[in-house]
């Protein structure tokens, strides 16, 4: 029913989806990806396959989620086969991991839900194109608990050795240009990590979504969307579409933008700031034309630095990400040339010398920790940034700031001083938030 039964033209047409994905430097642990017939998203299920692809033979299993269609499950369910068989041949379980989340309350393992089910038996083909002979974990999320996936998820994270797959589709049955502003805004949550808008009209996956985005917030993973459009684009008319989509979840700490991306964002900078200086310190407009790489329309939070001859002329940046990242960056290099308190509007002089440097900021993650002595223990020197907030006042240093700050108490304290804050101050009430950046710049 959702794709063809000999196994000549199944191979062909996955790898011909596969050959379809435009292939960046992203390296993700997990991907969200469709599961509709493949003549509707296979192409858009490609564009996260052909990453993992890359990683064949490292990836020994894959842990496949996905939602019940046919039959309501409480909790979470497993199937109790040893295997899975497609036309291209046997997938083998993962039988000790299975039998290890069988013992949990929540998780059942039996056959009828995966009856007829096709939300996890339609990737098969593609793991097995990509990936080769990898064990798989399936597992059917019904409804589950606050934080139950997310705990699942926990205990068969692994290491490289295993891929995390969410099997969901976006909107259903939408006119056309309904479907893609739903969708739009749903994608744009699931980069920020916003699970409060995965609900079960934007994405029929929404349960297992939710638990990935939890483990994103948990272990500081960068969500980057690949692909997303629907079935008016694909296949089929335009009067009542499904939405597909397909992202990557990486590391934040080795998150990168490639070169050329990277040349874009400071070229924009650098254009900004000129055509500011040109116009009296005004804002410019960004009128952005399309044709942009998704890591550079992706939701990202980040701080513009500038500097002449080593010392600080302006910096200016967001915290939490709530625009693409080409939008926020350019406004943020205005801000940091023209809008910075601590400095004059920059001159044209200036620019001829000037060094910009932008810093993509990770999901800002609590410190737990009840004391200085604790948060001092807790920081990692030229690895985290710093977040320090109490009562109506904050601050915040970019791992940069080590460089000039290197003694973890000097780092705190001069914080504190930042916020208006005693250098040895202390209150109940203060929130520590840590966070990573990907840095780079030139003249």
């Amino acid at each position: 029913m959702f794709y063809p039964a000999e196994a000549e033209a199944l191979a062909a047409g996955v790898d011909a989806s596969l050959a379809k994905a435009k292939l960046s430097e992203l390296e993700p642990k997990a991907v969200i990806a469709p599961h509709a017939g493949h003549v509707y998203s296979g192409d858009i299920a490609g564009s996260a396959y052909g990453l993992l692809a890359r990683r064949r033979g490292e990836i020994k299993r894959v842990v496949l989620l996905g939602p019940t269609h046919r039959l309501p499950v409480r909790g979470l369910a497993l199937s109790p086969a040893d295997a899975w068989e497609t036309p291209l041949g046997a997938q083998a379980v993962d039988t000790a991991a299975r039998d290890r989340l069988a013992q949990r309350e929540h998780v059942t393992i039996a056959p009828e839900p995966f009856a007829g089910e096709h939300s996890l038996e339609v990737h098969l083909p593609f793991i097995q194109r990509a990936l080769g002979e990898v064990e798989v974990l399936p597992i059917l999320v019904g409804q589950p608990l606050p934080g139950q996936v997310a705990d699942v998820l926990d205990e068969v994270w692994g290491g490289p050795e295993t891929a995390i797959i969410v099997s969901s589709d976006l909107s259903h049955f939408h006119d056309y240009e309904t479907a893609r502003a739903k969708d739009s805004e749903t994608t744009a949550g699931i980069e920020r990590l916003a699970s409060e808008v995965c609900t079960p009209d934007r994405a029929c996956g929404c349960y297992p979504i939710d638990g990935l985005l939890e483990q994103a917030r948990r272990r500081d993973l960068r969500v980057t969307a690949l692909d997303v459009r629907n079935s008016g684009d694909t296949q089929g008319g335009r009067e009542r579409v499904v939405g597909y989509g397909s992202f990557a979840f990486e590391y934040a700490h080795t998150a990168r933008l490639d070169e050329t991306a990277r040349k874009t964002l400071l070229d924009v900078c650098r254009a900004v700031l000129r055509q500011a200086s040109a116009d009296g310190g005004a804002a410019p407009r960004l009128n952005l034309q399309g044709g942009m790489t998704r890591p550079l329309v992706a939701q990202r939070a980040c701080f513009v630095t500038l500097n002449i001859n080593g010392q600080l002329r302006g910096c200016r940046g967001s915290i939490q990400p709530h625009r693409p990242l080409i939008v926020d960056a350019a406004d943020n290099a205005w801000r940091s040339g023209f809008d910075d308190p601590r400095f004059p509007p920059l001159t044209p002089e200036e620019l001829e010398t000037l060094e910009l440097h932008v810093s993509i900021l990770s999901t800002p993650r609590r410190i737990a920790c009840a004391s200085e002595a604790e948060l001092v223990e807790a920081l990692r020197p030229d690895v985290d940034g710093l977040i320090l907030r109490d009562a109506q006042r904050s601050s915040l240093f970019l791992p940069s700031v080590w460089e000039q700050i290197p003694d973890r108490l000097a780092f705190v304290r001069n914080l504190k001083l930042k916020a208006g804050l005693p250098a040895d101050h202390w209150s109940p009430a203060m929130e520590c938030f840590r966070f990573v950046t990907e840095s780079f710049g030139d003249r």
